[in-house]
């Protein structure tokens, strides 16, 4: 009876782990297309080597220029 309780709880973990990755998965798209319209990319020159080198600088400059976490 025990295990058929920790299986249950297996099961709901292993479905909120994929509701996060989900979530995170939704948000970093969101984040990608509001950079993308907001500085109006071109999608047609956003090669895999031009969205690592624009994710570095981006990155760059968050370091440089904390955000603020809350809402």
């Amino acid at each position: 009876m025990a295990q058929n309780s920790l299986e249950k709880q297996e099961a709901k973990l292993k479905q909120l782990n994929q509701k996060i990755k989900a979530e995170k998965n939704k948000i970093e798209q969101n984040l990608g297309k509001q950079i993308i319209k907001s500085v109006s990319l071109d999608y047609a020159n956003l090669s895999n080597d031009r969205v690592k080198l624009l994710a570095k600088q981006f990155s760059e400059f968050l370091k440089e220029n904390p955000v603020d976490h809350q809402s």
